[in-house]
């Protein structure tokens, strides 16, 4: 991947406003006032990060979060949805629709920075284990390549809901309180809201078709993965 950052944002101030402090951190950016702008360029260009603003002028912020997690050559791209929605129910969606965080305008500069550092180490991490992972007679987790099987087959999966799995299979039968996972995946830069780890094990479950259930939710607890 490039090292610049998309910001999809249609009024000018804060579009300039992240621009102006993520350069100040280091980062390229490119600024896009559309939807359609950005997708565009992306068969020819693609970048580390899309922070994506949710009314856009052309097409629903969430519909192209939707888009490119559903695309095989842009699923593992990280979106931060930045929106003035401050509804659970707005973050809950996107983030089922696979965004990798959300923050609500009006937002501080500098926790906007945190957020994309966050991210971007979580989804650029190298894997320091390069050991393979099988789980059940169908669910293959390739550590050193960054894949995953099922049946055989691969399964197209975020950063952060390939980094959960990894974790939940390296320890299997072990259950992780949502606390422990949050604090796992996610770490300390990360705004929390309550259903966040649920709502990634639901799209994991979904991923992983018949492999979804090797992950066992302990009622009240937290999750483990365990085999049948």
């Amino acid at each position: 991947m490039s090292k610049w950052i998309a910001i999809v944002e249609d009024e000018p101030d804060v579009s300039h406003l992240i621009s102006y402090h993520l350069q100040k951190n280091g980062f390229k950016t490119r600024e896009f006032k559309t939807a359609e702008s950005l997708l565009e360029i992306l068969p020819y260009e693609v970048p580390s990060l899309i922070i994506l603003d949710l009314m856009l002028p052309d097409i629903d912020g969430l519909e192209i979060c939707k888009r490119l997690k559903s695309d095989e050559k842009t699923c593992r791209i990280p979106i931060i949805i930045v929106t003035a929605k401050d509804e659970e129910s707005d973050k809950i969606v996107g983030l089922e629709l696979g965004a990798d965080d959300y923050i609500t305008k009006p937002f501080s500069p500098n926790e906007l920075v945190a957020r994309v550092k966050a991210v971007l180490r979580r989804a650029f991490t190298p894997q320091l284990s390069n050991k393979v992972i099988k789980v059940g007679e169908d669910l293959i987790i390739d550590s050193e390549a960054h894949k995953v099987l099922v049946g055989g087959k691969p399964v197209e999966l975020t950063a952060t809901e390939f980094k959960l799995l990894k974790t939940l299979a390296e320890k299997k039968g072990r259950i992780f309180e949502r606390d422990k996972l949050l604090d796992l995946i996610w770490g300390v830069d990360k705004a929390i809201i309550d259903r966040t780890v649920d709502v990634h094990i639901k799209n994991l479950r979904e991923k992983l078709g018949k492999a979804g259930k090797l992950i066992k939710t302990v009622r009240g607890i937290g999750y483990k993965i365990e085999e049948e």
